[in-house]
């Protein structure tokens, strides 16, 4: 781990290693994961790389998403950004490439509802 001049700790790593450990899911008081609000229904999850999941969330598990007919979309293998792929989806619909995948949570930077994208 980096250490500062004076031999202690830089807090950039400190950050990173809070960073590389799985947030836990945001529970609602009764400790219900928000998540499960949104099962069956067409979701987005942005991960913090070129990947995004759209899909119809099935079930939600505390160290993974599980999703049905879904469009995995890299970014790195298109023209479009993210957010111009995601406006074309909402507009035209979803084109699944895969029947289920499992998404770890690790991965995932944000979560909505494919309906509430704003174009």
């Amino acid at each position: 781990m980096p250490e500062t001049p004076s031999g202690g700790i830089h807090a950039g790593a400190c950050l990173w290693r809070l960073l590389e450990k799985p947030m836990p899911p945001a529970v609602d008081n009764n400790g219900r994961d928000l998540l499960t609000e949104f099962t069956g229904q067409i979701v987005v999850l942005d991960t913090q790389g070129p990947l995004l999941y759209i899909g119809t969330l099935k079930d939600v598990r505390p160290d993974a998403v599980l999703l049905e007919q879904v469009d995995v979309h890299d970014s790195n293998d298109s023209r479009s950004s993210k957010d111009l792929y995601l406006a074309e989806t909402r507009t035209l619909g979803v084109h699944a490439n895969r029947a289920l995948v499992i998404v770890r949570r690790e991965i995932i930077a944000s979560v909505s509802r494919l309906e509430d994208v704003l174009s």
